[in-house]
């Protein structure tokens, strides 16, 4: 995969798309907030959402007490947006970065990834993303990852995805990981499509 040109692709996005237009707006990401809370993962604690984007899920968490959260997109036009919004004292951090190649310099307890994984269709870009989240991710912590099911679209944004459901996210992770619980939901989108999304949450051994 190219950093360049997928940064370009979702600059081009962001830039000339509003929040609520695009397919996975969330208004409230109420699912998203719940498997969180069930994670047992403490407020203090350093959270990050991969690929979060534009979305609200940070500010949410920080509204409900978390005070260490961090949003990683690929898209430094996300980013800024979402930097925009926050107040000067907002303690949200905002990293501009690609996951396959980002190395983290510190650990989390929580990884959130709702939009990513699954535009990784090589197995290079997919092993990449497993090394990212080996080093981001402190032994014990968890992950939080959703994907298109494998009744989802088979594209999306224009690009072609890769779909998993629960055996599959499992093999893909490896023996470094156990699934906790596992989901099937629909996402609908703000023009009303249905979109079938698997969601797991697995605890670093």
């Amino acid at each position: 995969m190219s950093s360049s040109s997928d940064t370009e692709h979702w600059d081009a996005v962001y830039g000339v798309k509003a929040e609520d237009e695009l397919s996975w707006f969330e208004a409230s990401p109420e699912r998203s907030l719940a498997l969180i809370a069930r994670s047992g993962v403490d407020k203090a604690a350093p959270v990050i959402d991969v690929g979060g984007g534009v979305s609200r899920l940070a500010e949410h968490l920080l509204a409900s007490g978390y005070s260490d959260v961090s949003v990683l997109d690929i898209s430094g036009e996300a980013i800024r947006q979402l930097l925009a919004r926050q107040t000067p004292d907002s303690p949200l951090q905002g990293i501009d970065a690609d996951v396959t190649t980002w190395r983290p310099d510190r650990r989390y307890r929580l990884w959130h990834d709702r939009a990513v994984l699954h535009f990784l269709i090589t197995d290079e870009a997919r092993e990449a993303y497993r090394r990212t989240l080996l080093a981001a991710l402190a032994p014990g912590g968890q992950a939080i990852i959703a994907t298109f099911a494998p009744t989802g679209p088979e594209r999306c944004s224009g690009l072609p995805v890769r779909r998993y459901g629960a055996s599959e996210l499992a093999a893909f992770l490896g023996p470094d990981f156990k699934l906790i619980e596992s989901l099937m939901f629909d996402h609908v989108t703000p023009w009303g499509a249905a979109q079938h999304f698997h969601v797991g949450r697995f605890r670093r051994n």
